[in-house]
């Protein structure tokens, strides 16, 4: 007997409860289909005013709509909730549980539909695909706004730019800074900056002391940034392929400071964007020189994907990156010249 009994139980105990469970989800279900938020917020001034007249003109509508707010709840949670008092309305014990229930539930709602972005507050990550090069131009002014106006957001930077476009899409990569013609369907563009190609060299290259033409320049050993993106972004030295000035093959570097570091000690020449040579070579002992020939200005632009659009946080960000672009101007100093 007892054997069977304790398989009967097992048995009880092994079933999923039904009726039970299933009654009280339709319950829920319907009383949270009775409540809208306008109900919620009259019930947070019942709660705050303990009156029904000041808790109707709190929240701009009449007295009677109020009362008829104030039975609705009563109805929906089955229970007094406010009752009258020597001077004001006093709430019941089950108002005063729904009352610590109330405020995160409100505040929730509130932050879901607050469209003001709350910088000193937002922790999150964005991350931004840019090349080496931009990275070393961008980053300087922009971190000092985001440490003051954005301390919690976390900023990733990517040197790959290959299948920007495709992750700007996924969700992978926030924003891309490079240069592309037009901005495809679905995907938006701002320009942060012109700019035009100068040549590093070391201090006292031989070819500063010779007179500066395209035959010096295509006799000498050039390094060059290597790009992995089929995007169209990162198009550093393009031109110089459509020149032809290269009599051999470049030394290929991804990283912007160790070409320019191996061109500090050796007598190779580095094409790269005039804001990015006046940057290294206050770095290191390189001398920054205008190309012999004429080569194409190139257009520095932010990139982005429209899911992300109207982001008030990433609208944000994008206005203070393009703040910072501005502050790479130009110096007005003549690069040197070549002897």
């Amino acid at each position: 007997m007892d054997l069977v009994d304790s398989r009967d139980r097992a048995s009880r105990s092994e079933r999923p409860p039904r009726i039970v469970n299933g009654a009280r989800a339709t319950r829920q279900q319907r009383m949270l289909a009775s409540i809208d938020l306008k109900l919620l917020l009259s019930f947070e001034a019942l709660l705050e005013h303990r009156n029904v007249t000041h808790a109707a003109r709190h929240m701009s509508v009449s007295q009677p709509s109020m009362s008829r707010s104030l039975i609705r709840l009563r109805g929906i949670f089955n229970d007094d909730l406010l009752v009258r008092g020597s001077s004001s309305l006093v709430p019941t014990p089950q108002a005063e549980r729904l009352a610590k229930l109330l405020p995160p539930v409100l505040n929730a709602v509130r932050t879901m539909i607050d469209r003001d972005c709350a910088l000193g507050a937002w922790r999150s990550k964005a991350t931004m695909a840019m090349p080496d090069h931009q990275a070393l131009i961008l980053l300087p002014p922009l971190l000092p706004i985001l440490r003051e106006h954005a301390p919690y957001l976390h900023i990733v930077t990517d040197s790959l730019l290959g299948g920007a476009l495709s992750r700007l899409e996924r969700g992978e990569i926030h924003l891309a800074v490079g240069q592309i013609d037009a901005a495809p369907l679905g995907y938006l563009r701002r320009t942060l900056y012109a700019d035009r190609f100068s040549c590093l060299l070391r201090q006292n290259h031989p070819a500063l002391a010779r007179e500066w033409t395209i035959e010096t320049f295509a006799t000498l050993h050039h390094a060059a940034l290597a790009s992995d993106s089929k995007d169209g972004f990162g198009r550093v030295h393009d031109e110089l392929v459509k020149l032809d000035l290269l009599d051999r093959d470049p030394v290929l570097v991804s990283n912007i400071l160790t070409a320019a570091t191996a061109v500090a000690a050796s007598d190779l020449v580095l094409i790269v964007p005039r804001r990015v040579a006046t940057r290294i070579a206050a770095l290191l002992p390189l001398e920054i020189v205008d190309p012999p020939v004429e080569l194409t200005p190139y257009e520095v632009a932010l990139i982005w994907h429209e899911r992300c659009h109207r982001d008030p946080e990433h609208r944000w960000l994008r206005h203070e990156i393009t703040a910072a672009a501005s502050q790479t101007e130009l110096t007005q100093t003549a690069p040197v010249a070549a002897q």
